[in-house]
């Protein structure tokens, strides 16, 4: 078995088995990733991988959107989330038409802080 095999299926089982505590820090970790690669790509005026790396950055922050628990006692956190989300969301399909590297740093930042948020839940 390859690397690049083995560490999809590690990757694979770790998804399968998280807890969604644990889906939703792989989902952070996710989207800081390709924002990352998003911008490095930049310096290296990539463009093609910018806008795949953004898209899959985008498509994260939409599927942390949509699990949004909006039920009674959870529905001011899931709405103030929700805004943050709408909000990352925007800034990244913006950087991607700009290709604006300072708005890709930022929206990482925004990730890394409720990454740390969630890791400490």
């Amino acid at each position: 078995m390859s690397y690049t095999s083995a560490s999809k299926v590690y990757k694979k089982n770790q998804i399968e088995t998280a807890s969604p505590k644990q889906l939703v820090v792989l989902l952070y970790e996710g989207a800081i990733k390709f924002i990352r690669l998003a911008e490095l790509s930049v310096e290296k005026e990539d463009f093609n991988k910018v806008n795949t790396n953004l898209i899959k950055a985008q498509d994260i922050v939409t599927e942390l959107m949509v699990s949004l628990n909006h039920q009674e006692g959870q529905n001011a956190i899931a709405s103030e989330l929700q805004s943050l989300y709408s909000f990352i969301l925007s800034q990244l399909i913006q950087a991607n038409l700009d290709k604006d590297q300072k708005k890709m740093s930022e929206t990482r930042h925004l990730m890394s802080e409720l990454l740390e948020a969630w890791a400490s839940i």
